[in-house]
């Protein structure tokens, strides 16, 4: 049968149709390849409860991980207003409401639906450590206290507890070879890589009431007491740590004055590592109470007394280094002091840099520097070799130093990852293509309509 002039039209404009349509279907089907959709970000919540202060720290990183482990960024720091929660024997109440200003904070940087699947973790130090010692009854009340505070937030609330000596040093280590690249780095061809091995640096940590170093050792740990090991991105790492309980700044300022009270004259103290000019009077009832310090109070001796600066460096020299027990080690190289165990050090270090501003910590600088120096150089065992291989920071790429950080990413290594969402996409040319083709074959429909109407009235 043959075909009129406006049936071949329509003909021909209903396979145009179909022709357009069929290649607008393989270019939206056949080139579309698999895109992994932007991961959600999973928030963690620290605070580190340290002798002379208390910090929070709010943490992120992307809920699919790299190698079992967080890529973890700091996404809030707050310091909490007063002293630290060992402070609040008195009142223990309060240790807990101290932090309620900082814990608001970090509410609100974490969306409401994700905070029942946020950690939140509080670590306390040093500090209560000695309180934990000189009363028992007085550290469990603090940290009920703070445990009951954090635990009515809407937050997965993971305790309140003493942090081991050894975390400490080792978080700490963590902590300041991730956040310098060390343990995982972003490549310029955009994946995640292991910097080469022998570039991972060493930690020192200056607290208020104890002091910690943590380095790659050259050789085998002989001491396994000093021994950290842990897993991240994969890889396996271990170190040399250890923990000096009351060798921190407050603590060794604290056993300096009770050593020169032994040997006083009269009603007053001659400090040589004040400066000259410097006159004051110290309250001595909190000096014996602190355990660090070993002496009993001299008999007849009053509730204070007038300490006088001389200025006098050597002899400030000589009454530091005798907080210090180095006969204990003669013959050991492989001893710093109080006959404690440590290989020599060795690689470059960072040592958390925290310098008080205010004008009553002023008369302490000197004592504070010679310590440094006679921990750094006969302690540890630094010379004028290794010396330059020292840096002190108080941040490295935009976060704080110290162990909060080392503690989320070793806790991301037990929070399940989440398996990146896929879509199928295509290339931009491809998209551009397949809209014009789709859009063709609208026109083509409606002109194929519009015909057949036209038509159907003629």
């Amino acid at each position: 049968m043959k075909l009129t002039g406006k049936e071949r039209v329509l003909a021909a404009l209903l396979g145009a149709t179909a022709a357009l349509a069929v290649t607008a279907l393989i270019l939206i089907l056949v080139e579309a390849t698999s895109v992994r959709l932007p991961t959600d970000t999973k928030f963690g919540i620290v605070f580190d409860a340290g002798s002379s202060h208390t910090s929070l720290f709010v943490y992120r990183w992307p809920a699919d991980k790299e190698n079992d482990t967080g890529v973890v960024s700091q996404a809030l720091a707050c310091k909490v207003e007063g002293p630290g929660i060992s402070s609040y024997t008195s009142n223990p109440a309060q240790a807990g409401e101290s932090l309620r200003g900082c814990l608001e904070e970090a509410l609100a940087v974490i969306p409401e639906a994700q905070r029942p699947q946020t950690p939140l973790f509080l670590g306390a130090t040093a500090g209560m450590r000695l309180l934990s010692q000189k009363n028992s009854s007085q550290a469990g009340d603090i940290f009920a206290a703070v445990t009951q505070v954090l635990g009515q937030a809407p937050l997965d609330f993971r305790g309140a507890e003493l942090l081991a000596s050894q975390d400490e040093g080792a978080l700490g280590w963590i902590t300041i070879n991730y956040v310098l690249g060390l343990l995982v780095k972003y490549s310029f061809s955009g994946e995640w890589i292991r910097p080469p091995e022998g570039t991972l640096v060493g930690a020192l940590d200056m607290g208020g009431a104890s002091t910690q170093i943590t380095f790659v050792p050259g050789g085998p740990v002989l001491d396994k007491s000093t021994q950290a090991a842990f897993r991240l991105y994969g890889f396996e790492h271990s170190v040399y740590t250890h923990s000096y309980l009351c060798f921190g700044r407050d603590q060794m300022l604290t056993r300096l004055l009770a050593g020169l009270l032994q040997s006083r004259q009269a009603l007053r103290v001659r400090h040589p590592c004040y400066h000259s000019g410097y006159r004051g009077t110290v309250s001595l009832a909190p000096l014996y109470e602190s355990p660090c310090v070993q002496a009993t109070a001299p008999p007849g001796l009053p509730q204070s007394l007038t300490v006088e600066g001389t200025g006098n460096p050597r002899a400030c020299v000589s009454a530091t280094r005798g907080l210090f027990n180095f006969s204990s080690c003669e013959g050991r190289e492989d001893c710093a002091f109080n006959g404690v165990y440590q290989p020599p050090v060795r690689g470059q270090f960072y040592v958390e840099a925290a310098w008080p501003g205010q004008q009553p910590w002023l008369r302490d600088h000197c004592a504070s520097g010679l310590y440094m120096l006679t921990l750094l150089l006969e302690g540890y065992g630094f010379t004028e070799e290794t010396w330059p291989s020292i840096e002190f920071r108080k941040q490295a790429g935009g976060t704080d130093i110290g162990w909060a950080l080392g503690y989320m990413l070793n806790l991301t290594n037990m929070i399940p990852a989440e398996v990146p969402a896929q879509w199928r996409a295509e290339s931009y040319g491809v998209w551009v293509a397949s809209v014009v083709f789709v859009a063709l074959t609208l026109a083509a429909i409606l002109a194929a309509a519009a015909a057949q109407l036209l038509w159907a009235r003629d």
